[in-house]
């Protein structure tokens, strides 16, 4: 599967993946910033969301549509940045062809079998309700509310809710796409050095519990707080996001994030 893509500058390829809320478009004020830097930026739509309309009986993991529509560009290695969903496929692709890899920028990381709290099961619990009494709009307000910190502007919050309607949408219409496994996270040990984990501050607790036992199992830097940021960091903090990812990519393997 060939998926929709957008991107910017040449150079050292940057695949930028989206949470589960979004779409490609999150990445919309990064591909110019990265595009300066002297990067080639990639953003994608993730099976099932945004403008990749699943074809019939496609079961594929979203690693291998990742790793084609890569291998059709023309990105033989790469850096993967990956947001909540995106960062669960960004190591998923990562475990699949980790000879491609350069560097690992993972976001809001939550595994599968990671009890939720309270907070996180009332969110899943308020948009199911919504989505069974057919009030699409409740589903995106619940969804604005939970990813999204108290000092997201307008826009930003105008934004996100058109990418989650698009996406209930699509998924009303073509069912759910198929869903990223979890990889074994020890044999990612090899890219500690170049992997970073980031987590919003006003994020829900299970994230920050997430990527602090995901940078335990591969060794990675951090986690790094992005301030005033919930869940959906490269939304409400594109210029930081691509401050720390500018230093991290050109930094020497071995060393740490600041």
């Amino acid at each position: 599967m060939l998926l929709p893509y957008d991107e910017a500058g040449s150079g050292p390829a940057v695949v930028l993946l989206h949470a589960r809320p979004a779409d490609r478009s999150m990445w919309r004020d990064h591909l110019p910033r990265l595009a300066a830097a002297g990067y080639r930026a990639i953003a994608l739509d993730l099976p099932g969301y945004g403008e990749a309309v699943l074809p019939d009986g496609h079961g594929a993991e979203p690693a291998q549509d990742v790793l084609s529509t890569l291998d059709q560009l023309g990105a033989g290695r790469f850096s993967l940045v990956g947001n909540s969903l995106g960062a669960l496929v960004a190591l998923q692709t990562a475990a699949t062809a980790p000879e491609r890899v350069e560097g690992l920028v993972l976001i809001g990381y939550r595994p599968h079998d990671q009890p939720a709290t309270e907070g996180l099961d009332l969110a899943w619990h308020r948009e199911r309700t919504a989505l069974a009494a057919r009030d699409l709009e409740g589903a995106v307000r619940v969804a604005v509310e939970t990813w999204l910190g108290p000092k997201a502007s307008p826009e930003i919050r105008t934004h996100a809710a058109r990418m989650q309607r698009g996406n209930l949408l699509l998924r009303q219409a073509h069912g759910e796409p198929p869903r990223a496994t979890d990889p074994d996270l020890a044999g990612l040990r090899p890219l500690a050095s170049r992997t970073l984990v980031a987590v919003g501050e006003h994020d829900l607790p299970d994230f920050s519990t997430g990527g602090r036992a995901l940078a335990d199992a591969i060794g990675a830097s951090g986690p790094v707080v992005a301030p005033s940021a919930a869940h959906l960091v490269p939304l409400e903090q594109p210029k930081w996001l691509c401050v720390l990812l500018q230093g991290f990519l050109t930094q020497p393997a071995g060393q740490t994030a600041a």
